[in-house]
């Protein structure tokens, strides 16, 4: 493989409007406008990579955008004259510039697969591992609403061939059993729910929850409590399938869960797990552990969900459940490509690299520059 090396990096800052208006979450979280940060980078043969990293606010994860922009900022002069082909590498130098700090890596570490991909002239899912010949299913994401409003928002969901939905609920218990019933009183066969709590239970309130539900409820309970060692105990004390989400965001965490026996399978979120370099190791541990499990990202636009696709494409049908349409959480669309979802599900596209397009009248110019 001859030599190829970065020789800029661009940053862009968009901010992209919640589609529903405000998105709630439990413990009164609350979301109107999501801050993208979006990465190019151009290698010294004229090659553009495009990458995206898109936080949940600043209280889903230890994550927030102006941290994702202070980390690029400290990460990107290392990477200068380096091969972004060589990924792993990459993701050595950045883990060297800077401890932690995951979803900063993730847009440069997606701009790179984004080259690799079309300095050989391939999709990134060929890459990755090959591609399946799996449709993907799509995932909504319903705000903990009242019970009406979440039926009805289910419901305009399945009509557009959603056949997965992720459900939010607030932390009551009451409260929160009304919302799944409703969500899941029309459930059709082959639907999948996720009851999202995203750490707003206790263990206390989780086990009063569930007592409330009728058994022959259909779901998998995501991220009930904020600890570990409130999630075992729950998951000691009932039968409800449970994937861990805030507190799987490393291949050390991944092992542990499978160590503990904590979880049937994790939401994979790319930003917060650190790239696709870093899922792709996770994608496997993951299916060697027998776990299933959905990819996903916090949130994003066009270029955050194109990588979703291709890291998707990429997983087993018996392990993987959904991806999430990040798209159809934002009402500002930052690039175009072959991403068209019919009936609910989608496949990832042919064409070198991750096959997106940015509109740059949308992104408008670089907020930070690093070059030699």
């Amino acid at each position: 493989m001859s030599g190829l090396k970065i020789e800029k990096i661009d940053v862009f800052q968009v901010d992209l409007p919640y589609s529903g208006g405000v998105y709630l979450l439990s413990g009164g979280r609350e979301y109107r406008i999501f801050d993208a940060t979006i990465v190019r980078i151009t290698a010294d043969n004229g090659i553009e990579g495009w990458g995206e990293s898109t936080p949940f606010g600043s209280t889903y994860v230890a994550a927030h955008a102006y941290g994702v922009r202070a980390g690029i900022a400290e990460i990107a002069p290392c990477l200068i004259g380096l091969d972004p082909r060589r990924v792993d590498r990459i993701n050595d130098a950045m883990d060297a510039a800077l401890m932690g700090h995951e979803h900063a890596k993730t847009a440069i570490d997606i701009a790179c697969w984004d080259i690799f991909g079309k300095s050989v002239g391939l999709p990134v899912c060929e890459l990755l591992g090959g591609r399946t010949d799996m449709q993907l299913p799509v995932i909504s994401s319903i705000y903990a609403g009242s019970p009406e409003d979440v039926k009805t928002r289910v419901a305009d969901h399945r009509k557009r061939g959603y056949v997965g939905h992720s459900v939010k609920i607030t932390g009551e218990p009451g409260t929160d059993a009304t919302i799944i019933k409703a969500a899941l009183s029309e459930q059709l066969p082959g639907e999948f729910f996720i009851i999202d709590a995203n750490g707003g239970l206790t263990t206390e309130s989780a086990l009063r929850m569930l007592r409330l539900l009728p058994e022959s409820l259909d779901f998998v309970l995501e991220a009930p409590c904020a600890t570990w060692r409130e999630c075992l105990s729950l998951r000691r004390r009932s039968n409800v399938p449970m994937h861990f989400d805030e507190l799987a965001t490393s291949d050390a965490s991944v092992a542990q869960i499978i160590a503990d026996d904590a979880a049937e399978g994790i939401s994979m979120k790319i930003s917060k797990n650190g790239g696709l370099t870093k899922c792709r190791r996770q994608r496997d541990i993951c299916i060697s552990a027998g776990f299933t499990f959905s990819v996903q990202d916090t949130v994003g636009s066009d270029i955050a969900f194109a990588a979703i696709v291709h890291l998707a494409q990429t997983v087993p049908e018996r392990y993987l459940r959904c991806i999430l349409e990040t798209r159809d959480m934002v009402t500002l669309k930052t690039a175009d490509g072959p991403y068209e979802v019919r009936n609910g599900r989608l496949t990832a596209p042919t064409v070198p690299g991750l096959g997106v397009q940015p509109r740059m009248d949308v992104l408008g110019k670089p907020v930070a520059t690093y070059m030699r």
